[in-house]
């Protein structure tokens, strides 16, 4: 049975994370937004994707420290490969044989 507290937990959570993304969905409907802005936040993704990949690519360990890891030598082929074709599932394909191959050789 579920308690009156975990359900206005929940709604708060809801609330909370909603709110960010409807407040500025709001604010910015309707108007014309500068080319420059509309350049600058198309950034944004890549630069998130960036900052999540790049540590678990270049270091490992406790303390992190900069290695040759497998995952940073199977990302470059598969970038390469995402890059040339533009296809999510070959990307992801190609990245799991390289990795499968190289965990084999190592």
């Amino acid at each position: 049975m579920v308690r009156g507290e975990n359900l206005l937990l929940f709604a708060g959570m809801g609330l909370v994370t909603y709110l960010p993304r409807l407040l500025p969905l709001l604010a910015l409907s309707g108007r014309k937004l500068p080319a420059w802005l509309i350049d600058w936040l198309d950034l944004i993704p890549a630069a998130i994707l960036s900052a999540l990949l790049a540590p678990a690519l270049l270091t490992g360990g406790e303390p992190r420290v900069l290695q040759l890891r497998p995952e940073l030598i199977v990302s470059i082929p598969a970038f390469i490969f995402a890059w040339k074709t533009k296809s999510l599932v070959g990307t992801v394909l190609v990245g799991m044989l390289l990795f499968w191959l190289i965990c084999k050789v190592m």
